[in-house]
């Protein structure tokens, strides 16, 4: 029910804890726009941005989970707020989110700190929970432990005023 199908990095699903979805909560303050889930397992992070007014959007590979995270939303109210697909990260575009919220393993972080880097737009907020990305300095941090959240905005880690796609560098790992 829990483990996805055997990819080239294994992602198991290990539920948010409660104070990370706070701490992710915290993050999204006096934020706006789409916000998506990268791997939202059974939608906690999506529902409760839902509930603080965001329209969430969670891919996550397991079907099953999906089909939890679409009845959670039901039964919470905010199905309206809220989409789930089954699909792989690497096959979708983030590039009109301004909020991503990743619960990644540390194998996965320095492809998808590549790839977000190309597709997101410079006002854009990446949050990482259990494990920060390897070559961004994050701009806040929150929590400890397993808790800890790490927000970057891209708005600090390439030069804006120019809308430059490109990774300075200084970004290079």
């Amino acid at each position: 029910f829990v483990t996805p199908a055997l990819r080239k990095v294994c992602l198991p699903f290990v539920p948010a804890t409660s104070t990370q979805i706070q701490n992710v909560l915290k993050m999204l303050e006096n934020r706006s726009g789409s916000l998506v889930d990268i791997g939202s397992g059974d939608g906690r992070i999506v529902i409760a941005a839902a509930k603080r007014g965001f329209k969430a959007v969670g891919y996550e590979l397991n079907p099953w989970l999906v089909w939890y995270s679409r009845y959670r939303a039901r039964r919470d109210g905010v199905h309206q707020n809220t989409k789930f697909y089954i699909s792989d990260l690497w096959k979708v575009s983030f590039s009109h989110y301004t909020n991503v919220v990743v619960f990644g393993v540390p194998q996965m972080m320095p492809q998808l700190e590549k790839k977000l880097e190309e597709e997101l737009e410079c006002n854009a907020r990446i949050i990482a929970c259990r494990f920060p990305f390897p070559c961004w300095i994050p701009d806040h941090t929150t929590g400890e432990g397993i808790d800890t959240v790490w927000a970057y905005d891209l708005k600090h880690s390439r030069g804006c005023e120019t809308k430059s796609l490109e990774i300075t560098p200084e970004a290079e790992c």
